[in-house]
């Protein structure tokens, strides 16, 4: 890990919680007016405002993450905005615009700054030679320019399968890494969105990189809406997926981080899961509670009836015999279920039996 992801991992547990104080203060200084009352620290309004500020800064900063990632992927160019051709020129525009940019930047015609020139050359001639190869310029548009250094690919299935060296175990690793840190009691909030997150990523990363073509809704909405509205470059699939990536990531902080502000203030800091536990727990002690208060109940009353034969043990035990056979056989008769039973027997004796047997009337 670099020391600007640690940076950025530090920076998380101390900057939010800065900003939304500084925020906050700003915030009590244009909305409450001089000499009125603010609210107290820990207060149920401060909190609450604390709260919304807080979900505020954090999502302006994931969104700032978003144009920072997309603003380095437009930066760093591609090979047909090197040879300043568009995506789907042929090889034989390809050709004409590299000799064109050959006579410009060929080091024998550069001059002084031949040095210069002659790395730019190279380039072009290494942007040049992979456009025109079918299976290089498909490798090209899903894995980015580090196709350049794969040997021993020649097809789009070699250059597949090389892809799927990397692709594979990067999200075995994410995977790995989700469930050792689950086990660890961490990334409780939001975890059934995180997985179903990587599965999503992973299955469209999959069918990018071994599709003929680009992403629909690439190539039908979003490339068309950047070309008619902006002036920003169209997204190569290798691109798309760099942006896949770092939304992931965004979303696994906005789980951790947002997530559990969105609960009601007294579910806060806890799971859904561990919610419905809580309340099942507390379901079973309700009914446990109700039911000792019936057992006492029925305690007294069977106390209440047995008062007039205090100090007669032998009555006692004769009469609290009969009547627990009583409650038994009452509650047995009662109950729909036997009562249905019985009739049904009956019904069935008086229907089947013989002439002159009992119960045939």
């Amino acid at each position: 890990m670099s020391s600007s992801n640690i940076l950025s991992l530090l920076g998380w547990s101390f900057l939010p919680n800065l900003a939304t104080s500084w925020i906050q203060s700003i915030y009590y200084g244009i909305t409450i007016r001089a000499g009125d009352p603010r609210p107290a620290p820990n207060s149920p309004r401060f909190l609450e405002h604390r709260r919304r500020i807080h979900i505020l800064v954090v999502s302006a900063y994931l969104l700032y993450t978003l144009y920072e990632a997309d603003y380095e992927l437009t930066r760093s160019s591609t090979f047909y905005a090197d040879l300043g051709v568009p995506f789907g020129a042929s090889d034989r525009d390809v050709k004409s615009r590299f000799r064109r940019l050959a006579a410009l930047h060929h080091p024998d015609k550069a001059g002084a700054d031949g040095g210069d020139g002659g790395a730019l050359f190279m380039h072009l001639k290494t942007a040049s030679d992979v456009l025109v190869d079918p299976a290089r310029r498909f490798a090209y548009e899903r894995f980015g320019p580090e196709i350049v250094a794969w040997k021993h690919c020649a097809t789009i299935r070699d250059f597949v399968l090389r892809g799927s060296q990397v692709l594979l175990p990067y999200y075995g690793a994410a995977a790995a890494v989700m469930y050792v840190l689950g086990l660890l009691g961490y990334l409780e909030w939001g975890r059934y969105w995180r997985w179903l997150t990587l599965v999503c990523l992973c299955v469209f990363e999959l069918h990018t990189v071994t599709r003929p073509d680009f992403p629909w809704f690439v190539g039908a909405v979003v490339n068309p809406l950047l070309a008619r509205f902006t002036t920003h470059a169209p997204y190569l699939p290798f691109q798309i997926i760099s942006l896949a990536r770092k939304c992931s990531i965004t979303l696994y902080i906005a789980f951790s981080q947002i997530g559990p502000l969105l609960q009601p203030p007294g579910q806060q800091g806890v799971s859904p899961g561990d919610a419905s536990e809580k309340a099942l727990r507390q379901g079973l002690d309700r009914l446990e509670q109700a039911a000792r208060a019936l057992d006492a109940d029925s305690g007294r009353l069977m106390e209440l009836e047995m008062a007039p034969f205090a100090g007669d043990p032998e009555a006692v035990n004769g009469m609290r015999t009969k009547l627990q056979e009583w409650l038994v056989q009452n509650t047995i008769r009662s109950d729909p279920m036997v009562r249905d039973a019985l009739g049904r027997s009956l019904q069935k004796r008086r229907v089947d039996a013989p002439a002159g047997a009992r119960g045939t009337k």
